[in-house]
């Protein structure tokens, strides 16, 4: 260990009895009354201490005054270097600052509220521009174009976004419109990926519900089919009942709502009656006297009606 490294460590006298001068200056810097008792005494170098004060600002717990007083080389008069208010050990400091763009989480938005999205965010890519060089058999290849001008009809220049009028038809535009192409940008690779890992995190195989499910979503009646390369694995719950109503889900997530899953009986029914129909059997208009259903008459009478 060199001298002057030990030197630095040992406080200059003068310099550290200077206690007044370092409460003056920082009785000065802040409000009267805020700065509390001496603290601690550090040696910043030869000739220079920092002398720590007790702040009682509110809002600044655990935060000090810090005054530096330095003193040169053969002098005998203390000189003031600075005046700081710093954080101590157990200071209460603020949160570190985070941008807005990571901050934001879902849900965050409300009416009326902007979202602005990054030029170069990488969720998006560009979609239909009219900037790539069209194949010789395209409608916008020179060939084309000049055939469509003997036809009458405008080829328009310029991303579709920048359009401020409806497409007249027979143009590009038009065309583009129609087959619903017309958007400055469309999800790239890494967009739908991350909003499928968003979607299979909250409403997929790994959740509790979906382990405990009867069955999965790709064989539920209640699951609307969506379109593009994401109805392959996802799709829309239309059951009311079930948690993820109206939510996209995995084909691998369940519920208890399942169609199939507990499918009520239905009441039974009744077995139809067996009629013979190959046979007749005959029936007397009349009961047989001897049958006993009616008392027997008298011989040489008539049947008796009604008078």
């Amino acid at each position: 260990m060199s001298a002057a490294t030990t030197r630095s460590r040992t406080p200059d006298r003068l310099c550290a009895e200077a206690v007044g001068l370092a409460r003056t200056a920082a009785e000065e810097a802040a409000a009267p009354g805020v700065v509390g008792e001496h603290v601690d005494v550090v040696v910043e170098g030869d000739r220079v201490v920092t002398h720590l004060f007790e702040c009682k600002e509110f809002g600044y717990r655990g935060w000090r005054w810090a005054v530096t007083v330095a003193r040169a080389s053969r002098a005998k008069v203390v000189t003031l270097d600075e005046t700081v208010l710093l954080p101590g050990p157990d200071a209460l400091l603020a949160p570190e600052w985070v941008p807005w763009s990571e901050r934001l989480r879902p849900g965050d938005m409300g009416p009326g509220d902007l979202l602005p999205t990054d030029a170069e965010d990488l969720r998006l890519e560009p979609g239909y521009s009219g900037e790539d060089t069209p194949p010789p058999n395209s409608v916008v290849s020179e060939e084309m174009a000049e055939l469509a001008d003997t036809e009458d009809a405008e080829l328009t220049v310029g991303p579709p976004a920048e359009l401020t009028v409806v497409p007249e038809r027979g143009s590009i535009a038009s065309v583009a419109e129609e087959l619903g192409m017309r958007r400055a940008r469309v999800l790239s690779r890494y967009g739908l990926h991350v909003a499928a890992d968003r979607w299979d995190e909250a409403y997929g195989a790994k959740t509790q519900m979906a382990q405990a499910a009867p069955a999965t979503c790709v064989s539920c009646g209640f699951l609307a089919p969506i379109g593009g390369s994401l109805g392959q694995a996802f799709g829309v719950c239309g059951n009311e009942f079930s948690p993820a109503d109206g939510r996209v889900v995995s084909l691998s997530y369940g519920c208890g709502g399942h169609s199939e899953a507990a499918v009520m009986p239905k009441p039974p029914r009744p077995a139809p009656p067996v009629i013979d129909e190959t046979r007749v059997d005959p029936f007397p208009l009349r009961p047989a006297a001897d049958s006993g259903s009616v008392p027997s008459a008298p011989d040489g009478t008539e049947d008796l009606g009604h008078s």
